[in-house]
This record gives structure tokens, sequence and C-alpha cells, in this order.
């Protein structure tokens, strides 16, 4: 069945749901899910907002812009590979001056296209280690922060609605997504008796800038036909669901996997 195009609704403003609340998000400094994050989490109010890239150029670029419209009191940046164990710590230290991580939103994640038969070892563990091991990392080292500190914080992860579907050329990055879902629900059972909660989105097609450079006009007009809207998510629509799962809206839900998308089980 094909899908008439809806347009994206207006964009919705805050209404101060992390106020006073310090939040950490990775993969910031692009034009994706990263920074639509790290957006709405000032826009709702948040203490600051700490970015981690790989990007230096980016990042220095995203902290100066958002310095000027948000407050350079409320922004921070430290490069960040969540492939490094220290990078990962150096981030989280950055976010000490502002009282210490209250969130943490693992954004960090590698895609790719390539068949079973060709992929190579090294394809197949530099997905896994930046999109599973790298959030495996970023998760324990929050929750070993908040829970150090007495800290009833939530940690986000983004999945992928591949990690339930099956899709050609994308077993490696299928499976580090499914292995994020996993995680998720795992370290909510862990870090529960610690007040800790930890959900995950699952969003399908969220259009940016560098989405459109690295896919073909005729395969993302294909993806788009398989929604209920007929189009790909703006970046900050999945936003919207990952403030929502950082604030005081979703206090009872952890070991979830939020699809923003109308392809789920």
């Amino acid at each position: 069945m094909t899908r008439t195009e809806q347009p994206a609704p207006d964009y919705v403003p805050g209404h101060g749901l992390l106020a006073g609340r310090t939040v950490v998000v990775t993969a910031a400094a692009g034009a994706g899910i990263g920074s639509a994050a790290v957006r709405r989490c000032l826009e709702e109010g948040a203490r600051a907002v700490v970015l981690g890239d790989t990007h230096e150029r980016r990042l220095e670029e995203a902290v100066g812009a958002l310095g000027e419209e948000f407050g350079a009191d409320r922004v921070a940046a430290v490069p960040c590979d969540v492939t490094k164990e220290e990078q990962v710590a150096a981030l989280l230290d950055a976010a000490e001056p502002f009282g210490g991580v209250d969130v943490m939103i693992n954004n960090a994640g590698l895609g790719g296209t390539a068949s079973l038969l060709e992929m190579t070892d090294e394809q197949w563990q530099k997905v896994l280690d930046i999109t599973l091991t790298g959030t495996f990392r970023c998760v324990r080292a929050a929750g070993r922060r908040m829970a150090g500190a007495g800290r009833k914080g939530v940690i986000v992860n983004n999945a992928s609605v591949v990690g339930w579907r099956a899709q050609e050329g994308q077993a490696h990055y299928a499976a580090a997504k499914a292995g994020v879902m996993a995680l998720t629900r795992s370290a909510a059972m862990d870090l529960a008796p610690h007040g800790i909660r930890v959900n995950a989105v699952s969003p399908s097609l969220a259009m940016h800038p560098f989405l459109e450079k690295v896919t073909t006009p005729e395969f993302l007009a294909e993806l788009k036909t398989k929604e209920a809207f007929g189009r790909a998510a703006q970046p900050w629509e999945i936003a919207n669901v990952m403030v929502f799962l950082a604030s005081g809206y979703s206090s009872y839900l952890t070991g979830e996997v939020v699809s923003v998308s109308s392809q789920h089980p």
C-alpha cells in the first residue's frame, strides 16, 4: 500500500520538563537526533547540557551557537569516542561543575551496509564496538556516577526498529541495535535498586542532511512508504520522546523500548 506523505506537525515549545537537571548527550554535534536532543533538553529547562562527539570542529561550532542562544553557562563540550573508556569518563567529568549527570542520552552509533557473505570481521566489530559496546560503556559509567552520588537519574539509549525487523545488508547494525534493546532491559533491572531508570527509543527513519547524502532517494522513498504517515520523522520528534523518557512524566517506566515508528513487533 502506498502511503500519502503527510506534513510534519508544528514544533512543540518547551514546558520545563527537565528544569534543574544536567544532561549528557553523545554524538551530539551533527544534524541528527543527538543535536535535536540537546536543543530539546535546553528548551525544556535543563540546567546544563554537556555534548560529546568525535568531530571536534562541529562540536566547537555547536557549543558556540547554543551558547549564544541559551547562555554559555548552560552548555559544555568534550570530544568523546565511546570506544574509549577514558573519554567516556572525561565526558561525565565535564558534568561535575554543573552538579553531576542527572540524565544520560546515549545516541552514538554507527551503521553501514554490507552483505553477510561479504562482511569482514573488521566491519562487524567496528559497528558493534561503537553501537553496542559504546552504549554499554556509557550506561555503566553514568550508572556508576549516579549510584555513587545517590542520584535517581535517568539513562536513555537510542536503539532502532532494525533491531526488531529483518533488513538486507544490516546484519551488524541490526545485531548491535537488538543488543542495545536487551542491554536496556537488563541494565534497568540492575539499576532499579538505586532508583535509576533506563529506557530506549527505537526510531525508524529520521530525516537529516547527512542521511540524505549517504542514502539514495529511491531507498528513502521506499522506507517512507513503510511508515504510517508516509514520511520520515523529524529528528526533534525522536528527541521529544527522549525528553519524555528523561522527565518525571515517565517516572514508573524502566526497561522499556519505545518505538517511534509504526514499525514494531
